[in-house]
This record gives structure tokens, C-alpha cells and sequence, in this order.
């Protein structure tokens, strides 16, 4: 029996509710249709969807039972028909909607990336999904150009962390806003060239007073709540408001009149969604996205290194608002 087709540990939701319900079990490995690929898991990164999917609460509710978790690296071992970009042994990273937190991983190709030399897996692991949401938000649907200012939300998590790399390396100005010191220090050194603490409270004045009272032209928002209803109040004319998620808790509304006499646009973005309804676009997103990875410009920051054991306390942390970047689960060669 080879590897490819032996059983293998996966982490398994049976119930949407509590994580800590989840077990790992043994499960045989799934047939390898065409265009797909089956990778041998070597890490894998745990986020605030993968919790709220296992809670019932994301938008995507996977069949049950499932295995939870979307991003992975690891090294491929088999391919199917019609692949040929990759080979049995190609280091990858890729993306599945749920699936990740296991021995083996199978995907569409199209949903994977060469591994760069510059990265470890765990690296890997910790990037498509940040620097994707940010690309296809900053570049895509935000049309971001050098010189222009950038307020990115939730800047000390994995996705804010991404958006602030890039579009410090795109030639933005940024603007980043966490809540506490060790926080804003990550953030500054990730290359932002200002930050505010949410600890301050309204923040419009401090965006306008660092705008020279013009705003930001993009805002890059996974918090919503409180934090949109004051960004359209230090959102630049012809800026705009990129809406990332709802991490804080309460989805907001707009008021349109507000919106028609400052001239913003409102964006929803949602970059693994752009391509499934826009397969060739979102091969483009991932070829740019392999270029910049290789390019030692943008390194997910890894908060935690855990075992493949501590998924449950991955999801821990993440639920105590303590990690900073991504925190990923490693499975020994």
C-alpha cells in the first residue's frame, strides 16, 4: 500500500457548535479526480473562519462530518489527470474551503502554488489566504496606485498584516490601526508609516490630521461595526471603502446620501469567491501573488508554531484575540 493510498489522521467536526467537540480520527483517502492534486500535509494555519465554521456560523457551511481548516503546505503526492504543473514531490501551497487540518490534503491544482524557496511550510501555510484577501481587495477591486493612503483595520491580524505589507511594497502610504503597543510596534515594522490605537477612541481626527484633512483613499476593513460606521467619516472624496468582514461582530449599514455627496465607492470583497465566479482572473491573482512571494517582500508573520495535536488550542487562542499574524499547526516529516 502506498502512501497516497493509505488511511491518514484528520481532525473532524460531526456537529456545528463547540470546537472543542473536535476529535481526530482515521479516514481513508478520497479518490483524486481530474485536475486535482493530493498533498502530503506538513503545515497547516487555523483562522477566525475556520472557528466560525465549525460554530455554524460562516457563510459557507460545509456537509457534515467535515474537516475543518482552508490552508495548507506541504509536498504533492499524487496528480490527476490533466495536471501538468505540478509533479509528485513539487513543495505547494494551496487552499481548500475546508480540509486542511489533516495528514493529506486533495484540491484542485488551480487552488495550489509552487512553495518559494524563501519559505518554510509553515510560511506556506500562513499565506494565500491574508495576501490573497489583500490583493484581490488593494489591487483588484481597489485599484490601490502608489502615493495614495491606505487605513487598513485589524492591521495586527493575518489578513491586516498582508494588506499592510503590500501596500507598503506597492508604494502606498499606510496607515495602520490595532489595539495596544506590541500590536502597533508589529505593525509599524511590517511598514506602515503610521499608527493609531483603537485605545483612542473616535479616530477620524488623528486619519485627517496624518491626511492633512483629505482622508484615506482606500480603507481596508475585516473589522466592521463601530470601526465602518467612523471610517466613512475619514474616507477620502473619490476613495474607497473596501469591505473585508465583520470581526468585530455587527454587520453595518450605510447611509447612500452619505456616500453620493463624498463620491466613495463600497466594495465587498471576497477574494476565494472572485475565483470561483472568475476562474480566469483568479489565476492571475495567483500568479502574481507566486511572484511576490518569491520576491522576499511579503512573509506571513507565523505568531505560533503548534503541533498537528493542538488544533483546539490553536482555535484558543484565536477565540482570546491573542494572535498576532497567523498561528499554524505543524505535522513532523
Amino acid at each position: 500500500m502506498t502512501e497516497a493510498s493509505s488511511p491518514y489522521r484528520a481532525w473532524r467536526c460531526h456537529a456545528f457548535g463547540d470546537y472543542h467537540d473536535l476529535a481526530v480520527e482515521t479516514v481513508a483517502p478520497p479518490a483524486l479526480a481530474p485536475g486535482e492534486v493530493r498533498v502530503r500535509t506538513r503545515a497547516f494555519a487555523v483562522g477566525f473562519p475556520d472557528m466560525l465554521m465549525v460554530q455554524g456560523k460562516y457563510q459557507y457551511k460545509p456537509p457534515l462530518a467535515f474537516t475543518p481548516c482552508a490552508e495548507f503546505a506541504g509536498e504533492v503526492l499524487e496528480v490527476g489527470e490533466g495536471v501538468t504543473r505540478f509533479q509528485p514531490g513539487t513543495r505547494v501551497m494551496g487552499l481548500i474551503r475546508a480540509g486542511a487540518a489533516a495528514e493529506q490534503v486533495v484540491t484542485r491544482a488551480d487552488d495550489c502554488m509552487r512553495l518559494p524557496d524563501n519559505f518554510d511550510f509553515a510560511h506556506g501555510a500562513a499565506f494565500i489566504i491574508g495576501y490573497k484577501t489583500a490583493y484581490v481587495g488593494l489591487v483588484v477591486r481597489g485599484a490601490l496606485a502608489p502615493g495614495e493612503t491606505v487605513l487598513v483595520h485589524g492591521a495586527a491580524g493575518g489578513v491586516g498584516l498582508a494588506a499592510v505589507e503590500l501596500a507598503s511594497a506597492m508604494g502606498a502610504r499606510v496607515i495602520g490601526m490595532a489595539g495596544g503597543r506590541h500590536k502597533l510596534e508589529l505593525v509599524r515594522e511590517r511598514g506602515a508609516a503610521a499608527v493609531i490605537d483603537y485605545a483612542e477612541g473616535r479616530f477620524r481626527d488623528a486619519v485627517k490630521a496624518l491626511t492633512e484633512g483629505r482622508g484615506a483613499d482606500v480603507v481596508f476593513d475585516p473589522v466592521g461595526g463601530d470601526v465602518f460606521d467612523e471610517s466613512l467619516h475619514c474616507v477620502a472624496p473619490f476613495g474607497r471603502v473596501l469591505v473585508i468582514g465583520f470581526a468585530a461582530g455587527r454587520i453595518p449599514s450605510a447611509t447612500l446620501n452619505h456616500a453620493l455627496l463624498k463620491q466613495y465607492a463600497i466594495v465587498g470583497v471576497r477574494a476565494g469567491e472572485y475565483g470561483r465566479v472568475y476562474p480566469e482572473g483568479g489565476r492571475r491573482v495567483n500568479r502574481a501573488l507566486e511572484t511576490w512571494s518569491a520576491s522576499g517582500k511579503l512573509t506571513p508573520h507565523v505568531h505560533a508554531r503548534l503541533r498537528f495535536e493542538q488544533l483546539i488550542e490553536a482555535l484558543d487562542m484565536i477565540a482570546a484575540r491573542q494572535v498576532l499574524g497567523r498561528v499554524v499547526c505543524e505535522i513532523d516529516a
